[in-house]
């Protein structure tokens, strides 16, 4: 637990090799050094775990997207639109050049994985464009012509 670099830590460490400190006893002289008292630590998720949603999946469901967040973000979705950049992937994506698309995206998200994922994700948004025969807008505006 002491490590050896500073002063007050030398100090309890010869006191403890020369017998007179049991290391037990340490905590009660570390707010003679000036080193605060002891309290319990908190557990941690890993730091892997930092951005809200984003979760592996052997950790438990408390901490998975609830369907709120999930409604919230498709919301934000439809009403704010894709990225300049997503909208340059599906681009590529619909011309058949699936590798500059991921290009494109790992150099904007900077890891090759996230890069995968966008691409997978921008690629099924133009699977379900074309299910739905080319998206929500185009059916809004031959809604409109037909007036």
């Amino acid at each position: 637990v002491l490590g050896e670099n500073s002063r007050s830590n030398k100090v309890l460490l010869e006191l403890i090799r020369l017998g007179w400190l049991q290391s037990s006893q340490i905590q009660a002289f570390l707010w003679v050094f000036n080193k605060g008292h002891v309290v319990t630590k908190k557990s941690w998720l890993p730091a892997l775990l930092i951005g809200k949603g984003c979760y592996p999946f052997w950790i438990s469901n408390q901490y998975k997207t609830s369907k709120r967040i999930h409604f919230v973000r498709s919301l934000i979705r439809e009403v704010a639109g894709f990225a300049p950049y997503e909208k340059r992937i599906t681009e590529l994506l619909k011309v058949g050049k699936d590798k500059r698309a991921l290009k494109v995206a790992k150099r904007k998200l900077g890891t090759h994985k996230r890069a995968k994922k966008k691409r997978e994700e921008m690629s099924s948004v133009l699977r379900k464009m074309r299910a739905t025969g080319g998206g929500e807008r185009r059916n809004e505006l031959h809604a409109n012509t037909s007036l």
